[in-house]
């Protein structure tokens, strides 16, 4: 590990500097995924999108991201962080730009779809943060990154439109929006080459461990065999419900013969993803993996379900709160959306402080509190209604967004201590629920009234403290065999 003792926000050397060029990767990232939010009125009447074209961007946006997040986090295990990191921003530039440049719904689409993939950033710097800083440091660390790189989402809401309007007024060029996306993508190719030049994979003399085989994710056991084809099921599910939202029994961008299509490639894919699963993990079912370098796939699946309710439920509630408040306390549409940011603002302290309480108090008992929290705050949201003074409805928000986000960070700080040459698998997967969580809760929204949207969050919660009771706090250390055939015990508690 770095020699630097402790987490010094102002240093800019060792592990520091590591973290601080991570999370600007991460914020990066972030603000490139939804550069086109706050825009999406000036890009309609620019480019002449209907109301169902809109939400059919909102839906593409994410839609990449579940696979992306596997694929991303099976590339960095293999390959490492840094090579991962750099080709990702550079490469994610291109449906940037083609996005800028869209003249029509169907460029726009296509662009959109693709930068999905830049949302699977996360999962390179959760691996990179985790071969960097301590296990007593690790929370933290991993909140800092989460939480002022999510922060690129809330920056772009707040600079774009500024953006924009100034390069309308200055140059008298009419669609200033382009040149504000275009900045995001360009900003997004020059650090890709700066993160490269300035980031290793791992303080020198330390092994970065990759998995033993690639192509699927390793267990230790039969029985966690059978438990991970049951937790990619829901990834199929939200994928085939993003299939149906796009569909003619939906907003019809696909066809009737494209979405058979869509589904048959689905299908083909969880009978592929299944088969290399067992090509991986066929040995379990003739000789037993010694216990010393056994893992519980279990944690893993405990995790997701706990990322499912809160970064699932943050996605979702960022996309409707403007017009919540809006439509709940008759508010202007600028006014709503200030108010409904205070929701994504408070990323900058919660995640880190979800993080800090697991490194002091424990991971599991963290979660557990959380949770509770994160629970009766929706249950409260559920019950806001024009009766409500404003400031109150305000503040149970941040109420409830504190938990949801210190569930994040309290969420990716035992990530990292569950097997060190699958983390960037297993954050990819975990990751991926948030989305798979996102989808639903959105497909939820569509079809019932605010209140009950903010109960089945609620609920679903419940149903996370429930699974959370079935986790275990790391402890001790996690086996990995070096190159030479060695063993190497890393500290988790």
């Amino acid at each position: 590990m770095s020699s630097q003792a402790g987490i010094k926000l102002l240093s800019f050397t060792g592990k520091m500097k590591v973290l601080h060029l991570s999370w600007i990767a991460f914020f990066i990232t972030f603000a490139v995924w939804f550069n086109h939010a706050p825009l999406l009125g000036v890009i309609a009447k620019s480019i002449g999108l209907s109301n169902s074209e809109i939400k059919t961007l909102l839906i593409l946006n994410v839609a990449l991201t579940i696979p992306a997040r596997i694929i991303i986090g099976m590339l960095t295990d293999k390959y490492g962080p840094r090579i991962t990191y750099s080709l990702l921003l550079a490469f994610c530039s291109i449906p940037c730009f083609m996005f800028a440049t869209a003249d029509d719904f169907q460029q726009a689409a296509l662009a959109r779809f693709l930068l999905g993939f830049i949302g699977a950033g996360f999962v390179i710097g959760i691996r990179l943060v985790s071969e960097w800083f301590p296990a007593n440091e690790l929370g933290t660390a991993e909140g800092i990154y989460g939480g002022w790189g999510n922060f690129g989402s809330a920056a772009a809401a707040m600079s774009l439109p500024l953006i924009a309007l100034f390069i309308t007024n200055t140059f008298g060029i009419e669609e200033g929006w382009r040149y504000a996306v275009g900045l995001t993508g360009l900003m997004s190719l020059l650090f890709s080459v700066i993160f490269y030049l300035n980031v290793n994979d791992t303080p020198k003399g330390s092994t970065y461990f990759k998995p033993k085989q690639s192509g699927a994710m390793e267990v230790t056991s039969k029985n966690d065999f059978f438990l991970l084809l049951l937790m990619k099921l829901p990834m199929y599910g939200a994928l085939s419900l993003l299939t149906w939202k796009l569909s003619p029994s939906g907003v019809a961008l696909l066809s009737e013969q494209a979405t058979v299509i869509a589904y048959a490639i689905l299908a083909v894919l969880l009978m592929l993803e299944i088969k290399q699963t067992y090509k991986i993990n066929g040995h379990l079912f003739k000789k037993e993996v010694p216990e010393i370098h056994q893992y519980k796939f279990k944690q893993v699946a405990v995790l997701n379900i706990l990322y499912f309710a809160t970064f699932g439920s943050e996605l979702a509630v960022i996309s409707m709160l403007p017009l919540f408040f809006a439509e709940v306390f008759s508010l202007d549409m600028v006014y709503a959306g200030m108010l409904a940011s205070l929701y994504a603002f408070m990323n900058l302290m919660s995640r880190p402080g979800g993080g800090w309480l697991s490194d002091k108090f424990g991971r599991k008992k963290t979660l557990l509190i959380l949770t509770a929290g994160l629970a009766i705050g929706y249950f409260a949201m559920s019950s806001i209604d024009s009766s409500w003074p404003l400031a109150l409805a305000v503040i149970t928000a941040m109420a409830c967004s504190f938990f949801v986000q210190a569930g994040e960070g309290a969420v990716f700080a035992a990530v990292p201590l569950i097997k060190r040459r699958l983390t960037g698998q297993i954050a990819g997967m975990t990751g991926a629920y948030g989305n798979v969580g996102a989808v639903v809760y959105l497909t939820v929204l569509s079809m019932v009234s605010y209140q009950i949207f903010f109960l089945v969050i609620a609920a679903t919660a419940v149903i996370g403290f429930i699974t959370l009771l079935f986790m275990e706090e790391p402890r001790g250390t996690m086996t990995e065999v070096r190159e030479d055939g060695s063993v190497e015990l890393i500290q988790v508690s």
